[in-house]
């Protein structure tokens, strides 16, 4: 691994400066398939007032494709390189570090505020209109578990600057500690029976993944057919020696998962896409270039923060109807039924999605306002509110009760610490490219 991470790699094209369209690819790329994978896996029936769920994917193995469609590991990757790209250019405009940790707080938290004004009510409402309970509950809780990534992303943000130093120092080394962490944590989960222990590895495989977006920021990843090879490689053997499953997400019934918490086979799928990923660099760069697929991309970009947080909500629209108000239940997974019926499906939550987009996609940009002004201590407050609000919604969703309303209020109490009062009115700024918006844009 040290010769595959220490190689640099010149870049396949120049690009403008704080700009990298492989990046911006990548991240839409990896969203669009999060938001495919999420729509096409439920096996859905509905009988006695209850919906059952289960996973296409834990038919015979189709397992395999989570070694592709598991992209949230790309998604750390650029999100480690487009947090470089922009705390670098901070710096560089004489930015402080709460300023940039207040921009980067408000980018992540606004666009969840609406999600979060419509799901604590609703619940009490459907059930009001005569909706059985259980279906509710299960649509309540999965509208907020899709929060996690927020969640974790926002720790990572947090430690950009001090993981950026150690990068500049260390190098590839940062990622290699971060991986023996993960390995001497998933051998105390798996000797000691304790699966708490393996939460640890929340932070230690993301940050890793993270990590190496630094070093592509810098232009230290090279030879990556080796990578690609040396990480599924190892995928491989873990899968194959055990305990680690062969799917790269949680299965129904499975005593391990290789995603909550994350394991070492996870970090090394990572590895071997991320590998994958660069050898394709050449090409995802050209095929970007091609003038429809950049209108695509300049159309997705600002409305993929927004695709991520309301496709479950599209899903629960139209299981709604077809499923429980129709009672008509997925087919057998991979069966002539299940292929036929998968593209109308598809259609439907498409037509769902559309008026939520036109809703909601105005919240992508938090509003204008006056550089963030306070100290340290202020936004490290705001940051532990905000974070702390993602993963009560992450654990408990938006359930009725009173945990979904203390989730969005530390949401709105973090997101309030970050504004400063106008002294002045703030100089005009640049205003974006259509790619600089979304989950991970980097001004």
């Amino acid at each position: 691994m040290t010769a595959v991470l220490s190689r640099p790699a010149a870049p396949a094209t120049p690009a403008p400066p704080g700009r990298d369209v492989f990046i911006d690819a990548l991240r839409l790329f990896g969203m669009a398939l999060v938001v495919l994978q999420h729509w096409s896996m439920p096996v859905l029936s509905f009988a006695g007032g209850r919906i059952s769920t289960g996973n296409a994917l834990a038919t015979g193995g189709a397992w395999v494709i989570t070694w592709i469609s598991q992209v949230m590991p790309l998604v750390f990757f650029a999100g480690g390189a487009a947090n470089a790209i922009s705390w670098r250019g901070s710096v560089r405009r004489g930015g402080a570090a709460p300023a940039w940790l207040a921009a980067r707080l408000r980018r992540l938290v606004w666009p969840v505020l609406p999600l979060a004004a419509v799901w604590v009510p609703l619940p009490h409402l459907l059930t009001a209109l005569g909706v059985p309970e259980q279906p509710v509950v299960t649509a309540s809780r999965l509208a907020g578990q899709l929060l996690w990534f927020l969640a974790v992303y926002l720790a990572a943000v947090v430690v950009t600057p001090p993981m950026l130093r150690l990068n500049m120092r260390y190098g590839w080394r940062v990622p290699a500690v971060l991986t023996a962490g993960a390995v001497v944590v998933d051998v105390a989960r798996f000797t000691s029976g304790l699966e708490v222990v393996g939460f640890l590895n929340i932070a230690l495989v993301w940050l890793a993944v993270h990590q190496l977006g630094f070093l592509y920021a810098d232009g230290r990843l090279g030879r990556p057919w080796a990578m690609a090879l040396v990480g599924y490689g190892l995928a491989a053997a873990l899968v194959a020696a055990g305990p680690y499953p062969g799917s790269m997400i949680g299965m129904p019934g499975a005593a391990v998962s290789n995603m909550a918490p994350p394991t070492i086979a996870l970090l090394a799928v990572a590895i071997g896409q991320i590998g994958l990923a660069l050898a394709l660099r050449r090409w995802i760069v050209a095929l970007v270039g091609w003038p429809g697929v950049s209108r695509l991309l300049a159309w997705a970009a600002p409305r993929m923060m927004t695709v991520y947080l309301w496709h479950m909500s599209a899903l629960a629209a139209v299981t709604s109807v077809v499923v429980v108000g129709l009672g008509i239940s997925t087919p057998e997974p991979g069966s002539q039924a299940w292929l036929s019926g998968w593209p109308h499906w598809l259609l439907m939550l498409v037509l769902a999605m559309f008026p939520l987009m036109r809703c909601f996609t105005r919240f992508e940009t938090p509003p204008r306002a006056a550089p963030y002004a306070g100290g340290m201590a202020r936004i490290v407050v705001a940051l532990a509110l905000a974070g702390s609000g993602l993963l009560v919604l992450t654990a408990i969703g938006f359930v009725p009760g009173r945990a979904p309303v203390l989730g969005a209020g530390m949401l709105l109490a973090g997101l309030a610490l970050t504004w400063s009062p106008a002294r002045s009115r703030p100089a005009a700024q640049p205003s974006p490219s259509p790619l600089d918006h979304g989950l991970m844009g980097f001004r």
